[in-house]
């Protein structure tokens, strides 16, 4: 069946999940003025929660006896992958460039890596580490037009230093991912979004007691049900199979195309135009993605002995 074949199609799922994720970085910096940060976050895996509560049901009642079990482990995921990671991204956009946080996520690949050697014993291979800067030349490509020397201009700003500690958190996330509990995967994202949803609800209230608030109005709520709904429920759905099929460091590399989708993105919804340096990296960070990913794909295929 098509879905199936969808299911297990590494390609697909994390290309789709990339691109949600690019979607959020734009409504994340578009809502910044209606929606605060933190309410974001915490209103997202909230949603997320409530939906996913009553739909996997089924999945998560069977699945109890082992979650118990395997608390400290989910705990842990929930504080990197759900309540962290995104929280941080949303504090970091309202004073960073988007040039300096696509930059910044661009390292995911390389974190992922070393944590994934670090905790897990796994050494990047040479095809590996080669599509890893490819795809960095097709980063630098895009955030600098082009110009490659203007990277000597590149400069922090106080909110850099949140999306920094966004790219550590998700590259452990994504490294802990091989360590999760033996359940079905509706039941780790719904138990994720809970514990996550837990761990804000604190901080949303002390945001909400500084005075922070939601402006009502469609702009906000729009913002809020997509967050929910693709880069919330779908994407963390589709990264967790993702990491599945194919392991923490190839699947991390897709993140290389959230510069390409936000430069679409931008294009569709903000008028912006197409440069040839623009082409350049989408091809650059394709390229690096299908390297780094063939040589594992060519030793699943190779039959054991």
């Amino acid at each position: 069946m098509p879905a199936s074949r969808l299911w297990n199609s590494a390609y697909f799922l994390l290309i789709t999940t990339v691109l949600f994720w690019s979607g959020n970085f734009i409504v994340g910096r578009a809502a910044g003025g209606t929606v605060p940060p933190v309410a974001l976050a915490f209103w997202r895996w909230a949603g997320g929660t409530l939906i996913l509560l009553v739909l996997t049901r089924r999945h998560w009642r069977a699945d109890l006896p082992v979650i118990r079990r395997h608390v400290p482990i989910l705990l842990l995921l929930s504080l990197l992958g759900i309540a962290g990671f995104n929280t941080l991204v949303y504090i970091g956009l309202r004073e960073t460039s988007a040039v300096n946080a696509l930059l910044m996520q661009s390292a995911i690949p390389m974190v992922t890596l070393l944590f994934s050697f670090l905790l897990l014993g796994q050494r990047a291979t040479l095809a590996q580490m080669a599509g890893v800067a490819i795809s960095l030349a097709g980063i630098a490509a895009i955030a600098t037009r082009g110009r490659p020397q203007d990277l000597l201009a590149f400069a922090l700003n106080p909110g850099d230093a949140w999306i920094v500690a966004a790219v550590a958190v998700w590259g452990l996330y994504t490294t802990l991912l091989a360590r999760r509990p033996a359940i079905h995967p509706l039941s780790l994202l719904t138990v994720t979004f809970l514990m996550g949803t837990l761990m804000l609800l604190p901080l949303y209230l002390y945001e909400h007691a500084q005075g922070a608030r939601i402006e009502t109005g469609l702009p906000s709520t729009l913002a809020i049900a997509y967050v929910i709904l693709l880069p919330g429920i779908v994407a963390n759905f589709f990264y967790n199979r993702g990491v599945e099929l194919i392991g923490a460091g190839p699947a991390s590399l897709f993140i290389h195309l959230m510069p390409v989708f936000g430069t679409l993105l931008a294009v569709v919804f903000l008028g912006e135009r197409v440069h040839p340096f623009h082409l350049a990296g989408i091809g650059l960070i394709a390229s690096g993605i299908v390297l780094a990913t063939a040589a594992r794909r060519r030793a699943a295929a190779r039959p054991s002995s």
